[in-house]
């Protein structure tokens, strides 16, 4: 299926799940148990659809792309035949190279050890289709403003704590009041290392070449996750700071909005005051973020003329939208509804910053494991991140 028939068939069960409700509303009921499992049932099928596409619209990207990195280049030798993979490289990977970052961590793949990647040594129709679960959608580091740390440790990064007063009307030979309220800050930001490594026997490679070019992906991908995760929660502490996590850093309490929400739902008033507490020139860039448990609470909500608040995407390329405003679901949203938590964020993302001093790499070890007849891929990453003006977000929290 192409894109235009996932998002057709995306359209048809909003239809359903939109009939679902306006028949229990009619009846004046809540959903019985089964209607509220086929519910869900729907909304985690239009979730995956969602990630299918967004995975198709990255391919396309990676295929216009022209770049290729060198630190994932194999050497080609007659004695590892297998390292001549890199022009079958799946091209969806290279796009990774732009997103992502995971703690330290070993696993050794061998073809003599089934779970450790034996499998991959079947009759080769098999290895061609190698099947894996849908990739999470990343958006962090897609939206964020991103910057290079070249010749320094650490990145400041000077911010506007406070504007001028507002002129005073004087007379013409008069310069008016001297300001006194106008003030500057600074917020640093301190590229931190993450790195991994895969061993992967040479006889694995030699008798599965695709073992490579898997190994290459799912790092890349398991970077952009790490990432992710820590532009969304991170605590600021050897990590990058959260847009989920309140700080005077970052975004502080005074950028929370809870009013029309319950202690365990988002409201319509909840979202209209969001929104509304966000200033207009923002809007345009604005983006809503939320976990699909949240995006299936609010696909339920109508305004006072009946009209559903959130309006799905029916056209090639464009994102759902709530209240004129682009929306997107993330698995690493929070997804915890409880009294005073967060369960979603409004804002303009270019005003999350990154810095970067060591661009995401991976190296290839041919010599170092030959003791054990396996050969190494690291990859590296050094960056941090974090919101750097408020004003330009509001969470939606729980009352």
């Amino acid at each position: 299926m192409n894109e235009r028939e996932f998002l057709a068939k995306r359209a048809n069960l909003v239809i359903q799940a939109r009939g679902m409700v306006e028949t229990t509303a009619k009846e004046t009921r809540d959903f019985s148990a089964e209607e509220q499992t086929n519910y869900d049932a729907i909304f985690a099928e239009i979730e995956k659809i969602d990630k299918t596409v967004q995975n198709i619209r990255k391919l396309g990207a990676a295929d216009s792309a022209e770049y290729r990195s060198e630190a994932v280049k194999p050497e080609v030798t007659m004695a590892n035949p297998a390292t001549q993979v890199e022009d079958r490289t799946d091209k969806a990977f290279r796009n990774y190279l732009s997103t992502g970052a995971v703690a330290p961590e070993l696993r050794a793949l061998q073809a003599d050890a089934d779970v450790s990647g034996g499998y991959m040594t079947t009759p080769q129709q098999f290895v061609n289709t190698l099947i894996k679960a849908v990739d999470d959608m990343v958006f962090i580091r897609e939206w964020a403003t991103k910057n290079t740390v070249t010749n320094a440790q650490s990145l400041g990064m000077p911010y506007l704590a406070a504007d001028p007063s507002d002129a005073g009307w004087t007379s013409e030979l008069l310069i008016g009041a001297e300001d006194s309220t106008m003030t500057f800050g600074k917020r640093e930001l301190n590229p931190k290392p993450l790195a991994k490594y895969i061993k992967v026997s040479n006889k694995l490679l030699r008798l599965s070449p695709d073992v490579e070019r898997l190994v290459l992906d799912r790092l890349a991908y398991k970077f952009a996750i790490t990432y992710e995760k820590a532009g969304m929660t991170g605590s600021g502490a050897n990590e990058p700071l959260g847009v989920f996590t309140a700080s005077a850093d970052g975004i502080s309490t005074g950028r929370d909005v809870s009013t029309g929400n319950t202690t365990t739902s988002i409201q319509t008033d909840g979202l209209l005051e969001a929104k509304y507490t966000l200033k207009g020139a923002y809007w345009p860039s604005a983006k809503w973020l939320f976990h699909r448990s949240a995006i299936k609470q609010i696909a339920k909500l109508q305004d006072d003329t009946g009209r559903y608040l959130w309006q799905p995407a029916v056209t090639l390329g464009a994102p759902d939208m709530l209240f004129g405003v682009p929306v997107f679901t993330s698995e690493y949203a929070p997804s915890t509804f409880t009294t005073g938590l967060y369960v979603g964020i409004i804002g303009d993302f270019k005003f999350y910053h990154i810095a970067d001093a060591l661009s995401f790499s991976i190296q290839r070890l041919n010599e170092l494991y030959a003791a054990t007849n396996q050969t190494g891929f690291i990859g590296r990453l050094e960056s941090d991140g974090m919101p750097v003006l408020e004003e330009a977000f509001v969470r939606v929290k729980l009352a």
